[in-house]
């Protein structure tokens, strides 16, 4: 049995790629396929495995590049990119993945993140919420060929994979698919630890973009004087250094031991996106470090919510979006008392064990269907 793992892009390091990792560890002699490979850009165990990249490879030399240059240059060079020979082909995908020229007699099993953010739900690009008259009208036409070259190429899979019931319905909406089978995103429980004497600050760990809400954080956090550290780099990231108080402090590019260690000894993470899964809270509770989440989205799947007794509980969340409400909601935390082994026990039904053990199980049982 010959395995492919496809992937959008190994650029950055996020949950996504961190997802295939653990796809790897499930099926160690597959072969990966992507639109483009930035070493440095993503994590380092990528380094051990032969990638194979498109022909946009020599022209994305940086994620801002690669962004660029997907309409229509990305879709093309995937088209292009050939995975023949194999009995499987697992696609980790949100855009560009489910593209790639397969054989016929191949069994296609999708594993989607959430059907392409900017064909389906462009509202959450401040670049479409900013464009007006001309330029609106380009994006929307852009916009409506992307889905249907975006449904047409998940045609493709055979079978369909999801993250949450949110998502799976995402899924369902966007591509017509009937089934899909619920895996949740594996947190790697083995990478973080408990610490007995956590620090005085907050954590948020996120890439800096428009729909993240760092900003949200940032002024929350400017109103309360308490201490801030902001994990993570992105377009906004200069934005959000200006916004920001002396309270406030930013790191970037850290080693995962050095990530562990801000995990193990914050208060609690700070999460004020509304994510279609959101890896980070889970970190956190591998930590035993509880989360002040946006009560929206995968939240609302994988954190036990505070709802009286803060032993049993791994997050506080607030119901609106907006500076008042968070403020609200940490207050709120401060006091309360979580129990950090409780929190990490919670997280360890995450872990990557059982990821894999579903992940490979579903594929087996469907390939020998045939």
């Amino acid at each position: 049995m010959k395995v492919a793992i496809v992937h959008d892009e190994l650029m950055r390091r996020g949950g996504a790629e961190q997802v295939v990792m653990t796809m790897l560890k499930a099926f160690p002699q597959a072969d990966v396929f992507t639109l483009a490979y930035n070493p440095e850009g993503t994590y380092p165990e990528y380094k051990n495995y032969k990638v194979n990249t498109s022909w946009l490879q020599f022209l994305s030399k940086s994620v801002k590049w690669m962004q660029r240059l997907y309409f229509p240059f990305a879709i093309w060079a995937m088209k292009t990119l050939k995975v023949h020979g194999y009995d499987i082909v697992l696609i980790s995908n949100t855009h560009s993945a489910k593209y790639v020229n397969i054989d016929d007699d191949a069994k296609v099993f999708i594993y989607t993140y959430t059907p392409f953010r900017l064909a389906w739900d462009p509202e959450s690009y401040s670049q479409y919420n900013d464009s007006k008259g001309l330029s609106r009208l380009i994006f929307d036409y852009v916009i409506n060929i992307l889905k249907k070259i975006d449904k047409d190429a998940a045609q493709r899979g055979d079978y369909f994979m999801g993250m949450t019931q949110e998502t799976g319905q995402r899924i369902k909406d966007a591509y017509g698919v009937q089934e899909i089978k619920l895996i949740p995103p594996d947190v790697k429980t083995r990478n973080f630890h408990l610490s007995d004497k956590p620090k005085e600050y907050y954590l948020l760990v996120s890439r800096l973009e428009y729909y993240k809400k760092a900003d949200l954080a940032i002024e929350a956090f400017n109103e309360l004087g308490l201490k801030l550290i902001v994990v993570g780099n992105g377009t906004k990231a200069d934005e959000l250094k200006q916004l920001a108080k002396s309270n406030i402090e930013f790191k970037k590019g850290l080693s995962s031991e050095e990530l562990a260690e801000l995990y193990a000894n914050c208060k609690a993470l700070i999460f004020p996106q509304h994510e279609d899964y959101g890896i980070t809270p889970l970190e956190a509770n591998a930590s035993g470090r509880p989360v002040i989440a946006f009560g929206a989205g995968g939240v609302m799947e994988t954190m036990v919510p505070y709802t009286g007794d803060a032993s049993k509980s791994t997050a506080v969340f607030f119901q609106e979006q907006n500076e008042k409400s968070l403020i609200d909601a940490i207050e709120l935390f401060e006091t309360l008392k979580f129990d950090s082994k409780f929190i990490r026990q919670h997280a360890e039904k995450y872990d990557e064990k059982v990821f894999m053990s579903e992940l490979k199980k579903f594929i087996i049982e469907k390939y020998e269907e045939k």
